[in-house]
Parts: structure tokens; C-alpha cells; sequence
């Protein structure tokens, strides 16, 4: 195998099927009140997460349900929009107001996000990367830089409250 085709792209399905994944998994966290749809990481595997943040424009709750790993109490995502081009509306609304609520397997809880910057992004990517080992070439498919975002504990945890 050439150098060239060992470096080959990655390839995505569709944009509408990632869009319609996104919408199922959404759906099957509604209707089972958030008992399905949320799952914790493993060794070698990310869990997901919902996250709810403050919407930049509207000032009203968007969630939205994404990957995640644990870094001691700090959970880490990444911001790739499904690896499409424009930034993920999540991580613009985490920007313009950083103090967020995520749904946990074992419970909800207040954060703060921010991103992850200079060794501590490059460790959190390597991280990242130890689970997906085609992370850099999705990473190459888009023209800005991944946001390693960091989901920090906020004030207080909250109980159980799925929605």
C-alpha cells in the first residue's frame, strides 16, 4: 500500500444519515424518560452524555446528546459537529454561556465548559485519539480546529431529573 492511500480520507456516511442518528437517539432518550440512551465509558470507549446548555441567541435550553470521557471529575468531549465543517451549535451556546447542566447515567449535574488549551488539549486529544485511531484524518476533514471541550463540576449536583 502506497504512502498516499494509507493517508486516505476517511469516509462519513451522508450528513442526512448522521442527522437522522442524531434525531433517533434523541428520540429513544424521550421516550424512555432518559433511562435508555445514556451510557457510562469504558476502557477504550467514550459513554455519552446529555448536555443542556443556555442558547446564544434564544437564552432558552438546547440539548443535545454527545460523546464524552472522564478526566478524573472533568468530563471531555470534542466539538466536531459529526466532523462537518461549521462548529456544533452546542459548543457556540457553551461559548457564549459556559455554565450548563449535563445528564449522567448516575444523575444530572451542573458544569462550566470551556477549551482545552496548549499540553492539556494535546494530552486530552491523544486520549481521544487512543479510542478512535482514525481521529486526526476525521479531524483533517474539517478546516478549523477541534474544540477539546472541557466540562468542568459546577456549584452543585442536582438528583436524577430526566427530560
Amino acid at each position: 500500500m502506497s504512502v498516499e492511500q494509507e493517508k486516505k480520507a476517511p469516509r462519513l456516511p451522508p450528513r442526512w444519515f448522521i442527522r437522522l442518528a442524531w434525531h433517533v437517539h434523541r428520540g429513544i432518550y424521550r421516550v424512555f424518560g432518559g433511562r435508555v440512551g445514556l451510557w457510562r465509558p469504558r476502557p477504550g470507549k467514550w459513554g455519552t452524555l446529555r448536555l443542556t446548555t443556555t442558547g446564544r441567541r434564544t437564552g432558552q435550553p438546547r440539548s443535545v446528546i454527545v460523546a464524552y470521557v472522564e478526566d478524573g471529575p472533568r468530563l471531555v468531549t470534542l466539538a466536531m459537529n459529526g466532523w462537518g465543517e461549521a462548529e456544533p451549535a452546542w459548543w457556540l451556546n457553551l461559548q457564549a454561556h459556559p455554565d450548563a447542566t449535563v445528564d449522567l447515567v448516575g444523575g444530572r449535574r451542573r458544569v462550566r465548559g470551556r477549551a482545552a488549551t496548549g499540553d492539556e488539549r494535546t494530552r486530552l486529544w491523544a486520549r481521544w485519539r487512543e479510542i478512535d485511531t482514525n481521529l486526526d484524518a476525521f479531524a483533517a476533514l474539517r478546516s478549523s480546529e477541534t474544540a477539546v471541550v472541557i466540562l468542568e463540576p459546577g456549584t452543585q449536583d442536582t438528583g436524577r431529573q430526566a427530560g
